[in-house]
């Protein structure tokens, strides 16, 4: 699968990696990579059926620049699952919320590149790419207990790992917002946490300046009018145990 570049000025570049997985019953997963300058950021880099592809591609993608970071938004197996590769084969320090350091080793941590995992404190933080800032958001519960999205300035683009995925469609980026509700309405209504965690999600994020949303599952969603409704509609979904609240009784025989 070829990648698709999101934003490139010359010294700073955004790349999507779309579908690595394909044809299998793996879940669809995007990989993003970030370069800025001589420095490179791979996000969300996946499990170890795709870890040689990626990494191949990620390679390529760099040019002569180093990866520098590796981000794990949360905990599924689909983002942190071939993290022990990653760090055994590159100089990369990884991050992720401080929620799940202990977590993690459980995929196949080395204990030789264990001090090189760090952890991510709920507030969020920043971090320096060569010189370039990233903003590490919080978006707990959306849907992990310990979750965090990257916002970049440089390009304007917000990665939101889950929140946004959507499952099924055959494009890559959002052209048609009502059409591909379907794609994601049943996803958010039964992954995501609550309505409540997504109007204070809506409410951190409306200031900022976004150009793109780019989810980790899917179809990004270019533009400032087609992010704002994507915002607008995060903010009014009721989902998760505002659904749910019903269904803690005991199972049918």
């Amino acid at each position: 699968m070829a990648s698709l570049t999101i934003f490139d000025d010359g010294n700073h570049r955004n790349i999507l990696l779309e579908d690595f997985a394909s044809g299998g019953a793996a879940v669809q997963a995007n990989q993003h990579v970030i370069v800025h300058g001589n420095a490179g950021m791979i996000l969300d880099p996946g499990g170890h059926k795709v870890y040689n592809r990626v990494f191949s591609e990620t390679h390529g993608l760099l040019g002569t620049a180093k990866l520098k970071c590796i981000f794990l938004s949360h905990q599924d197996p689909d983002i942190v699952a071939a993290a022990n590769g990653w760090l055994m084969t590159t100089d990369a320090d990884a991050y992720a919320s401080e929620l799940w350091l202990r977590f993690i080793p459980h995929f196949g941590l080395d204990h030789l590149v264990e001090d090189r995992l760090h952890g991510i404190p709920d507030e969020g933080m920043y971090l320096d790419l060569g010189g370039g800032e990233l903003a590490v958001l919080p978006a707990h519960f959306l849907h992990s207990c310990g979750n965090f999205q990257i916002y970049d300035g440089t390009s304007k683009v917000l990665y939101t790992g889950d929140l946004g995925a959507s499952v099924g469609q055959d494009y890559r980026e959002v052209s048609d917002f009502d059409a591909h509700l379907a794609y994601m309405e049943g996803f958010h209504r039964r992954y995501m946490t609550s309505n409540r965690a997504m109007r204070a999600w809506a409410n951190m994020v409306r200031p900022l300046d976004i150009e793109v949303v780019a989810p980790q599952h899917g179809a990004i969603f270019k533009g400032k009018e087609m992010v704002e409704r994507f915002v607008n509609w995060v903010e009014q979904l009721n989902c998760g145990i505002d659904l749910m609240q019903d269904s803690f009784v005991m199972p049918p025989r």
